[in-house]
């Protein structure tokens, strides 16, 4: 009878040894310490989860097994999430048996770690790791507290503006929210201490992140990075030197709750319209885009962003054939490209809060479904959502082609936008061609793009009917299928 796990039965022996080490699998003999295994398992929790198998060298991938390290040593390897880790992170263990390489009855352990949505997990030496590709790194501080905006455990917009005061909030903008929300008869000073936009600290009263970036008089010396850039490409990418292309190039640095009326005031006017001639016998003119598509999109840019992040800036890139919109930092939380029609996280819930009251933002994630549905209405290919490891891009197509282009030097410019994505999904068939086993993560690691990058591409080739996945995650191969 075959080796394998129970729990993930695709997870052979065989499988075992072969399997790279990854994002999500790792493994680790029996001869370390348990407590050297905290690193791996915190990385892990703080990442999205993997498994990790005790027994095989992770050197020569020889089955050592565990048995000769005692029952006292293999009990402390099952129980090392909860005795070398803060919290305990969430997990399920199991022994394999197995033949060793010495042909011998032995055992493996395998740690199938679950990602934690909402805690950073610590060592018990108190350092947290994060699993980058095959990578467990340790993060620095900085980079702690960010993994805490990210699941929720701190909030950035919740941390104290140093040195602001009222002096610095816009009264006007106050007033207007104060009458949305029916606090006219309230002072704004009892109406931000009732929405904890002012907090004690050491006994002093105190303005939070939350109340500058959404009232603040000048919200640039606070917060630089609160700006919208919008730039209008002539052609299909952009060029430098001799060839810079950038023909329209506009900033808003504002508080939120004027950034984004501004910044839809203005790019309303730098929008196309196309008239066409319908069946009734009459011209109709449409937008270049569905006003709710391209608005919500910004909209969600500013909800969502990471504003811990500082030195970028939300970018509204205009090119003849696409709106691009571009946010810092990474999908929040347990969203995801895959799942983002379904599950709604709110990294900065204050915020959207206020601008939900202000009516600018859509709730219960009314806004990304709707994105889509008023472009299929509209004729307009299906928008995109790319995810990398440095910010979120929705992609809006107008549905020009080559023809529509002119000039020769943009259709040369969109062939080689062209080639480029065709160049990606191209090294994704070769990479599937040369190992039909190989998984989402190595595919990535090969590449150099986010593993949700992988899975659009895979999504996109699926749906030309150029490949199939036979069986399942663990265990499965790819078929390429001949046109």
């Amino acid at each position: 009878m075959t080796s394998a796990s129970k729990i993930y039965p695709a997870l052979t022996l065989e499988v075992m040894v072969s399997r790279e080490e990854g994002q999500y699998y790792d493994v680790k003999s029996a001869q370390k310490k348990p407590s050297e295994l905290a690193d791996i398992v915190s990385a892990y929790a703080n990442a999205e989860g993997g498994t990790v198998v005790i027994g095989l060298s992770d050197k020569t991938r020889r089955v050592e097994g565990v048995n000769a390290q005692g029952e006292e040593k293999i009990n402390n390897f099952l129980n090392i999430p909860k005795d070398c880790c803060i919290p305990m992170p969430e997990y399920r263990h199991e022994m394999v048996d197995v033949t060793n390489d010495a042909g011998k009855p032995d055992r493996l352990i395998l740690l199938h770690i679950k990602p934690s949505i909402d805690r950073v997990i610590s060592t018990s030496k108190d350092e947290v790791f994060l699993q980058i590709g095959d990578k467990s790194r340790k993060l620095t501080v900085e980079e702690i507290r960010q993994l805490e905006y990210e699941k929720g455990v701190a909030h950035y917009e919740e941390e104290v503006c140093q040195y602001a005061t009222m002096d610095d909030l816009d009264s006007e903008l106050l007033d207007s929210y104060r009458q949305k929300i029916g606090a006219v008869h309230q002072s704004n000073e009892q109406v931000l201490r009732a929405r904890q936009f002012i907090v004690k600290r050491h006994d002093e009263d105190m303005l939070t992140n939350a109340a500058v970036l959404l009232f603040g008089k000048n919200v640039r010396g606070f917060f630089p990075h609160c700006r919208i850039r919008y730039i209008k490409v002539n052609g299909t990418a952009m060029r430098t030197g001799a060839d810079f292309n950038v023909v329209k190039d506009r900033s808003f640095d504002l508080p939120l709750l004027r950034l984004i009326p501004e910044t839809k005031r203005f790019i309303s006017d730098q929008l196309e319209e196309k008239t066409t001639l319908e069946a009734d016998g009459r011209f109709h003119t449409y937008p270049e885009y569905p006003e709710f598509a391209w608005v919500e999109s910004i909209t969600n840019a500013v909800c969502h962003r990471q504003w811990g992040l500082r030195g970028d800036y939300i970018l509204v890139a205009k090119y003849d054939d696409r709106l691009e919109i571009k946010s810092p930092g990474r999908l929040p939380n347990i969203v995801t490209v895959d799942n983002i029609f379904t599950t709604r996280f709110a990294r900065n819930p204050i915020i959207s809060r206020v601008l939900t009251e202000m009516e600018l933002v859509r709730e219960l994630n009314e806004g990304v479904p709707r994105i889509f549905s008023e472009m299929k209405e509209a004729g307009l290919p299906e928008p995109e959502i790319v995810e990398t490891a440095a910010n979120v891009t929705v992609v809006l197509s107008n549905g020009k082609t080559v023809e529509d282009n002119t000039q020769t030097t943009e259709k040369t410019t969109l062939t080689t936008t062209q080639n480029t994505t065709l160049t990606t999904t191209q090294r994704i068939l070769e990479l599937i061609e040369k190992d039909p086993e190989i998984t989402i993560e190595a595919i990535a690691a090969h590449i150099g793009i986010t593993r949700d990058g992988v899975n659009y591409q895979i999504r996109k080739l699926k749906n030309l009917g150029q490949i199939e996945r036979i069986g399942g995650d663990f265990g499965g191969h790819w078929k390429i299928i001949r046109k």
